[in-house]
């Protein structure tokens, strides 16, 4: 390999983790001494504990902390044991198949939108209740009950679940990827047990080290989530993550200490969340190798099965519900309480509304799609680094791979914590609200997706084709560029799609970086939640999932359209 190759593979590892690593360090940098009373810019100049105590004096703030943890942890375990039994019961079938190729219209849907779509299907005058009344339920108004921003947080939980849970069955499924399953089950099947057991007894021992860590960022998500919090989430008291947002945004530039301890106790909460799951990994571990060692086969799970395709069933049709409801709201005429559908139907609201859209479209698509493209020549570069290592083609995987411990390193930090932070210092150096700043931000969620995207199908090439190529004289860039990459391009697409629907969906980077100048369709969607007019809310987020979907429908498209004279290259990738 030549010198400029070698250069420019050595350079995209640490270019990456500057990208992505460098806005965490200096965010929770920058909250750490404001949060004990440091900030010189706000007349912070000693340290004190100050910040500390007026936090410890707000109201309902351990009600805050306890919630959050709750909320984070009931969560995981949920959406996790919703995905190890629906695998365990399903693994191979049709069944498992169909849910596979529904994964990645559901992963599209951006949290906001889902969460919106779960309101308006479960809310006391949502579409469930309008269904069933009054014949089932008797009612003629909508019922005074609080289901919406419930003091438990259980719709929160209910927005969350939905999905996480496709997101950690994507990471099983790239996790069997790397496990024999087939012949772990075939082997237990032949000793008589069913097929439920028999996957939980030989399989999931050998994935969940694998999955470890996507666990652990649904729980930092869970524990410090915003935008679906403000949706879904109680209000008397929020969420800690949502109060720590409120007195970052509050006009009183003194709360800007408070907010910085918030900030180190959120980060602390996450730290303690994941600490707790890995202290009761240990007990459970335990109590699963006696129930292996048991020798229970129960060969006959039918019932079982079934249940266990409940939950992830549920979660595909709630998520599909709630965007059909949305679209009912954006084009609904005259809709009133209990009638199932409207009286009519109209495109007012979107017609009013055209004007307004093209600003927060155009925002979003630029910022998702520049986010998208850096991201995907990052991980290109960190991915072929892998593999020149030999750690991409069979061998032990590095940080960089797509499956390694750096990659979730964003994603296991609460992002309003650090965001608060990167904020604090962009003011003090005048480089907030900046159209690069805010790029920077999205890259350090967008860029882990795409890796984690674009890490299996990039490990898989078959280096054949390379050495082919080397031997008829080309280079390794030549290599790169005329052999590799085309024959990845379905999987390049579906990376950028991903990285793509991932920017669409980011709300506190564009609020907290962007300092409310730059209004996308995700920003726009939270504002309008918290009002009343569903026919605009549906409209927002309708268009707020459509540009995922045309993402990735792109995505789906490029590839068969390139290579249409090409059959074997029809998708992008080898046969």
């Amino acid at each position: 390999m030549g010198v400029a190759p070698r250069r420019w593979l050595g350079v995209a590892p640490a270019l990456t983790l500057v990208v992505m690593l460098g806005p965490v360090a200096a965010g929770l940098a920058g909250v750490v001494l404001p949060a004990f009373g440091y900030l010189p810019a706000l007349g912070g100049d000693r340290l004190t504990l100050e910040p500390w105590q007026a936090l410890a004096a707000e109201p309902g703030l351990w009600r805050s902390i306890r919630l959050s943890l709750t909320v984070g942890l009931a969560t995981t375990l949920v959406a996790l044991a919703a995905v190890v039994l629906f695998c365990a019961a399903w693994h191979g079938t049709r069944l498992f198949r169909a849910v596979e190729r529904a994964l990645a219209p559901v992963l599209a849907v951006p949290h906001v939108a889902a969460a919106v779509g779960l309101a308006f299907l479960i809310a006391p005058s949502g579409f469930l209740v309008r269904l069933m009344s009054p014949w089932a339920t008797g009612f003629e108004r909508p019922p005074d009950l609080l289901i919406l921003n419930d003091p438990d947080g259980l719709a929160l939980m209910a927005g969350l679940v939905i999905k996480e849970v496709p997101f950690l069955l994507l990471m099983v499924l790239s996790a069997l990827t790397q496990t024999n399953a087939a012949r772990l089950i075939a082997g237990v099947r032949t000793l008589g047990y069913g097929r439920t057991v028999g996957w939980l007894k030989a399989v999931l021992p050998q994935i969940y080290p694998q999955i470890r860590l996507p666990v652990f960022a649904v729980l930092a998500y869970g524990t410090a989530v915003v935008d679906t919090a403000l949706i879904l989430g109680p209000t008397t008291p929020a969420p800690l993550a949502v109060r720590l947002f409120g007195w970052a945004h509050d006009p009183d530039l003194a709360l800007r200490f408070q907010a910085s301890a918030a900030a180190v106790l959120l980060l602390g909460l996450v730290a303690a969340a994941i600490g707790l799951w890995l202290a009761l990994e240990r007990p459970v571990a335990w109590l699963g190798r006696r129930w292996a060692e048991g020798g229970g086969r129960f060969a006959d799970d039918r019932v079982v099965r079934w249940v266990a395709a409940l939950p992830v069933a549920g979660c595909v049709v709630l998520v599909g519900a709630g965007i059909l409801v949305l679209g009912l709201w954006s084009v609904a005429g005259l809709w009133r309480f209990p009638a199932a559908l409207p009286d009519g139907w109209t495109l007012a609201t979107w017609a009013h509304q055209a004007d307004d859209l093209v600003r927060p479209v155009a925002t979003s698509f630029a910022l998702s799609a520049t986010a998208a493209v850096i991201a995907l020549g990052l991980a290109v570069g960190c991915l072929e680094h892998a593999v020149a290592r030999g750690a991409g083609q069979g061998g032990r995987r590095s940080g960089w791979d797509g499956g390694g411990w750096l990659v979730y390193l964003p994603l296991l930090v609460p992002q309003v914590a650090f965001l608060f932070g990167v904020q604090v210092l962009l003011a003090r150096v005048g480089g907030d609200q900046t159209w690069p700043a805010v790029v920077w931000g999205h890259l350090v969620f967008v860029v882990p997706y795409v890796l984690l995207a674009l890490g299996e199908p990039y490990r898989a090439w078959d280096a054949r084709y390379g050495q082919v190529a080397r031997g008829l004289g080309a280079g390794p860039m030549r290599v790169l560029f005329a052999v590799k990459l085309p024959m990845l391009l379905g999987p390049l697409a579906i990376a950028a799609a991903v990285g793509f629907a991932v920017g669409i969906g980011q709300y506190l980077v564009t609020v907290l970086i962007g300092g409310g100048r730059f209004a996308t369709v995700t920003t726009e969607a939270v504002v309008l939640a918290a009002g009343g007019d569903r026919r605009l809310i549906g409209v927002y987020a309708m268009v707020q999932m459509l540009l995922p979907l045309v993402g990735f429908t792109v995505a789906l498209a490029l590839p068969a359209w390139v290579w249409r004279r090409r059959r074997g290259l029809g998708g992008g990738g080898e046969r």
